[in-house]
């Protein structure tokens, strides 16, 4: 009787072990490669996307005029009719002996940089670019765009220009746009809840085939 108490109790001690081998088993199967998707949905192991040139946009490859291969007057729909003048500032019809020439240049995920030139008379000078930058002395909630020396690493020299349809652009950096106010010119600044009440107009003045000084 002793003999089958004992019996018992192996086979018993047995079973459980077999019961715990099983359960371990259960919570991850045999050969689960790192990459699959968990329960949540996502995937873990994923690789991670290699950094790269950035890819031309896709209005800059529909739209010769953002392509940085032609040159542009700008001009506000709703103004003057005065062309858009680059000196010190970015301002309507100036007259100050700016550059009223620009470039739209896309450098990647919907950016430009907008080069500006003179006319074309001869001066080496007007071959050599200033582009545009938000002016970083400018206090918030409305800046101004001022010439600079290009560099397109620079974050506050890129822009965005969205089509609006019947060959008209809106001009922003971030999540201001360039705006007309009564007594203050062009501004950037924040929508909020208002209505975007100034666009542009492109006009073609030929290739952009300047010959920069060294």
């Amino acid at each position: 009787m002793v003999t089958m108490k004992w019996v018992t109790g192996a086979a018993m001690l047995a079973c459980a072990s077999a019961l715990v081998g099983c359960q371990g088993g259960a919570d991850r199967a045999p050969g689960t490669a790192a990459g699959t998707p968990t329960p949540s949905g996502t995937v873990t192991g994923a690789p991670t996307p290699t950094a790269g040139a950035p890819a031309t946009s896709s209005a800059a490859a529909a739209d010769p005029l953002l392509s940085g291969k032609r040159e542009v007057t700008i001009t506000r729909v709703q103004g003057s009719g005065k062309a858009l003048e680059l000196g010190g500032r970015l301002e309507e019809g100036g007259d100050t002996g700016g550059r009223v020439l620009f470039v739209p240049t896309p450098i990647g995920g919907d950016r430009y940089v907008i080069r500006a030139f003179g006319v074309k008379d001869g001066h080496p000078a007007n071959d050599d670019p200033s582009c545009w930058q938000v002016n970083g002395l400018d206090i918030e909630p409305e800046l101004t765009i001022e010439s600079v020396v290009c560099d397109q690493d620079d974050p506050i020299q890129r822009f965005t220009i969205i089509a609006k349809g019947n060959g008209t652009y809106a001009i922003g950096s971030e999540t201001r746009f360039l705006q007309h106010l009564p007594g203050n010119g062009l501004v950037l600044k924040e929508l909020g809840n208002a209505p975007l009440n100034t666009t542009f107009r492109f006009t073609d003045k030929g290739p952009a085939d300047r010959e920069p000084l060294n």
